[in-house]
């Protein structure tokens, strides 16, 4: 059954609110690396309750919809959904503790035809409840393998679905300006899915081996984050008033316990890089870009 182009682009969301304490924004810090040095009193600031910072790339665990492709109602087959890309804008440090807002809807539907699947492009916008500030916007692509095709059905959408979205640049060749080594834990998966994704993927070996890995994999998201805090570390002087943006595609997945490499370009603001997995020499995140204020 063709998904319905209309439908998804009207899907009803709703707001969803979220209340986190300083315990929570520690959580997620752990979860993606931070304090792996206990004597590091930059990192320490992430995790530890006095003049505590919140990590920027939190923001894509909080107030977000959940896995709402897996209602029936959407059309979409979720078993064949992947995570393609994540992008995250700041227009303010988020606050370590607080009560958000989560506005969230589908920006666009690509219909790359019957056999290569569909985009779903979803935007969030993250608001504080108490002033109703904008904090952050955040953009996710979403590839869905079953799911191509669907403009050719009369009325279903324009033909072809809506334009592509831009394509994030691929990091330059040759070597890199900036090196950054960042260890994952072997527990970083048990860690990191208390924040957000319960996905038993991420926790039971048996679920992962009928998935085809030999062992629970690292979410999506946490590499996100141990790539967010390369940056954060080596462009930023670990203050995240100067991360401005960053957006990055999934290219391989990650076993907790396994060291990323990020390489970074820097162009002035502009920082384009790529991380790969040390211990197996395979590149897992690319297209990478970060804006600096």
């Amino acid at each position: 059954m063709a998904i319905d182009y209309h439908k998804l682009k009207a899907w009803p969301f709703g707001e969803v609110e979220q209340t986190y304490t300083w315990k929570d924004a520690a959580l997620y810090a752990l979860g993606v690396g931070f304090g792996h040095d206990p004597m590091d009193e930059q990192q320490l600031r992430f995790v530890y309750e006095e003049n505590m910072r919140a990590v920027p790339t939190m923001a894509v665990v909080l107030a977000g919809p959940g896995f709402w492709v897996k209602d029936p109602n959407s059309g979409v087959d979720w078993v064949r959904v992947l995570h393609g890309e994540q992008s995250l804008t700041l227009h303010k440090p988020l606050p370590v503790q607080g009560t958000l807002i989560g506005r969230t809807r589908v920006t666009s539907i690509v219909d790359k035809g019957a056999d290569k699947g569909a985009i779903i492009v979803q935007e969030r916008t993250l608001h504080d409840k108490a002033s109703g500030e904008l904090l952050a916007t955040l953009e996710q692509l979403t590839f869905a393998r079953g799911d191509g095709g669907f403009s050719q059905v009369p009325g279903n959408g324009p033909s072809g679905g809506d334009p592509s979205p831009l394509a994030k640049p691929a990091a330059p060749e040759g070597t890199p300006d900036i090196v950054c080594d960042l260890p994952t834990l072997p527990q970083a998966a048990l860690i990191y899915r208390l924040c957000a994704d319960l996905n038993p993927l991420h926790a039971d070996p048996a679920v992962a081996g009928a998935a085809g890995f030999k062992r629970p994999i690292l979410h999506g998201l946490a590499s996100y984050g141990v790539a967010g805090h390369a940056i954060l570390k080596t462009c930023c002087d670990y203050d995240p008033s100067r991360l401005k943006s960053i957006g990055l595609r999934f290219s391989g997945p990650v076993f907790p316990g396994e060291t990323l490499r990020t390489e970074i370009w820097r162009d002035g603001h502009r920082v384009q890089f790529r991380a790969r997995v040390l211990e197996r020499d395979v590149q897992v995140l690319s297209h990478g870009i970060a804006e600096l204020t």
